[in-house]
């Protein structure tokens, strides 16, 4: 029995030199050897485990965490990396468990506090995250993980500019840290209101993150449909659903071979649906970044269409290396990468008017209608009357993410209060200390708190019935509503939007041109004001846009799949048209 104890020894030893010479196939074999020569040995299932989650094989990680407690409760280790594997198999609750278990046995213990307090920002429990953050912070402060959980936390509690702070430390102790610096990235574009700080920070993400791109695959083949891939981790219940769906709904696959890698760690319904319109569906939620890129490479790909750039679950770092000869950016949100190995971007011309081009880092491609083409997926909830017609206020309202309430917005949005005393203003903001924050901020802009009243994130169709209670929306500056503007003129309630000075900020012009309602786009602060003023004096003409807003939505090219469609494969075939010999 010594004899098996001391082999299985070993072999863990053994095992662990393959692990941390990334030999994972081989260090499993090893540790399951040992594993038989001694069943009870915790620290065998628990590198067994360790090795298992590198594979992308998290099941079978789960149940050798799990026997490793069992042999040894106390093993914190073991239950912080339970709990990752949790969280990765969608059991948020478990997950939830193992790290307060972990946290309790070592109380200091960063990684685990890290790892609970992401997981609670998931949960919605943003007071809870921010706390348990902190005080990982007060045990570590130069650990950036921590800073980088704490910005995410202050970003969607509707504190940007403090988010901000946050990933700036975060990208000071880890400056090797891709994800770190493209948390910040995107943060940024919500405060930014010139685009040249935006671009330089997008440089300064490609000098340090950057690979030198690889050799180019070869040229395609003339007698073969285009290859066109989609690579993203939202192709599930989320906002990007809007959009893929009536896109992937009317490509013309007898013309496009279309692939979309899929980055969707618990696919849903959503992505079943968007699995069955394409010819190839690649899961790639567990692959590394190398596994990643030699996947794509080995497909032959003539177009890559990155639909994430540096929001969460982006790939990036893989897009560096360019595994497909041409790669774009769409989708994720109007902005630039600052990544070298990204050819293009698509926008339109409202986004981009003449002379924004060198706002960016890739070439801009046009689309001739919109940037979008939305399909809300249901035709519930109905827009309501008009609320204002039985009230004795006018309701505006913003259901926005949090972190576009910048102090931008509220200096927009003040005069707007002051000139329309009996009006309400509802906004979309998690209850707890957000709020109570926000209400400081709401007094210092010179907006009285008790006007202002607040919802919670909900459900979409628990959503789309909040804009019942609302006449007239107001847009968000300098980063305009994007799909929530398209989701209030769905529902009937006109936008008023303020065209600001980066791509993003000029959404609500883009939109309100396909609508025909550029008269609700205003150039100046004092022309937002005047616009909107004039709106609430005229409930008649509140009431006729609401009666007509879906209709003429739906009519419009922002909700024109097939159109959308041809545009895009027009674009495709552009950027793979070989080169004029004149």
């Amino acid at each position: 029995m010594n004899e098996s104890r001391a082999d299985a020894r070993a072999g863990v030893q053994r095992g662990l030199q393959l692990f941390y010479e990334q030999r994972f196939g081989d260090a499993e074999a090893l540790l399951r050897a040992a594993q038989r020569l001694d069943q009870s040995n915790a620290e065998v299932a628990y590198h067994l485990g360790n090795t298992l989650a590198r594979l992308g094989r998290v099941r079978e990680a789960a149940i050798e965490y799990e026997r490793c407690i069992a042999a040894r409760p106390n093993f914190a280790p073991a239950l912080s990396n339970l709990g990752s594997v949790r969280r990765d198999l969608g059991d948020l609750r478990g997950a939830l468990c193992a790290f307060e278990a972990a946290i309790a046995l070592r109380p200091d213990a960063v990684i685990p506090i890290a790892n609970c307090g992401l997981l609670l920002h998931t949960l919605g429990r943003l007071d809870e995250a921010e706390q348990m953050l902190r005080r990982g912070l007060a045990a570590d402060a130069g650990y950036a993980t921590l800073h980088v959980n704490l910005g995410l936390v202050l970003k969607d509690s509707g504190d940007a500019a403090g988010a901000l702070d946050c990933l700036r430390t975060a990208c000071a102790l880890a400056p090797q840290s891709a994800h770190a610096h493209s948390v910040l990235l995107y943060t940024l574009s919500f405060v930014a209101e010139d685009p040249a700080e935006i671009l330089a920070e997008a440089r300064r993400w490609q000098q340090r993150h950057g690979a030198v791109p690889a050799s180019r695959p070869a040229a395609r083949s003339e007698r073969r449909r285009p290859r066109i891939g989609y690579l993203s981790p939202d192709f599930r219940e989320h906002c990007q659903a809007l959009f893929m769906l009536p896109l992937l709904e009317q490509h013309d696959r007898n013309a496009f071979e279309i692939t979309c890698y899929s980055l969707v760690a618990q696919p849903d319904d959503y992505t079943r649906r968007m699995q069955g319109l394409v010819e190839h569906w690649v899961d790639v939620a567990r692959a590394d970044d190398a596994t990643l890129e030699e996947r794509i490479r080995g497909d032959r790909l003539d177009v890559l269409v990155d639909l994430t750039m540096h929001m969460g679950g982006g790939r990036s770092p893989v897009l560096t290396r360019k595994p497909a000869p041409v790669q774009i950016a769409w989708l994720a949100y109007p902005g630039t990468t600052g990544l070298a190995a990204i050819d293009y971007r698509l926008s339109d011309p409202r986004l981009d008017p003449p002379g924004s081009d060198e706002c960016y880092s890739e070439r801009t491609l046009r689309l001739p209608d919109a940037f979008w083409c939305y399909d809300p997926l249901d035709s519930e909830p109905r827009p309501n009357a008009l609320p204002a017609l039985s009230q004795t206020h006018l309701t505006l309202g913003c259901l926005n993410n949090p972190c576009k309430l910048t102090e931008r917005t509220l200096r927009l949005w003040a005069p707007v209060l002051q000139a329309l005393p009996q009006a309400r203003l509802v906004l979309l903001l998690p209850a707890g200390a957000a709020r109570a924050r926000f209400e400081v901020r709401l007094a210092r802009a010179g907006i009285a708190p008790e006007r202002v009243s607040f919802v919670a994130h909900q459900t979409r169709p628990q959503y789309l019935r909040y804009y019942h209670q609302l006449d007239l929306c107001l847009d968000t500056l300098p980063y305009n509503g994007h799909t929530t503007s398209l989701d209030a003129f769905w529902m009937g309630v006109p936008v008023v939007t303020r065209i600001g000075a980066t791509c993003a900020g000029r959404a609500g012009l883009s939109q309100l041109h396909q609508l025909g309602l550029t008269e609700l786009a205003a150039d100046s602060d004092a022309a937002f004001l005047s616009i909107v003023v004039a709106l609430a004096r005229d409930l008649p003409r509140l009431a006729a846009l609401r009666a007509q807003l879906r209709a003429r939505l739906a009519s419009s090219a922002l909700m024109d799949a097939a159109r959308f469609a041809r545009n895009l494969e027009a674009i495709y075939r552009s950027v793979l048209a070989p080169p004029s010999r004149e």
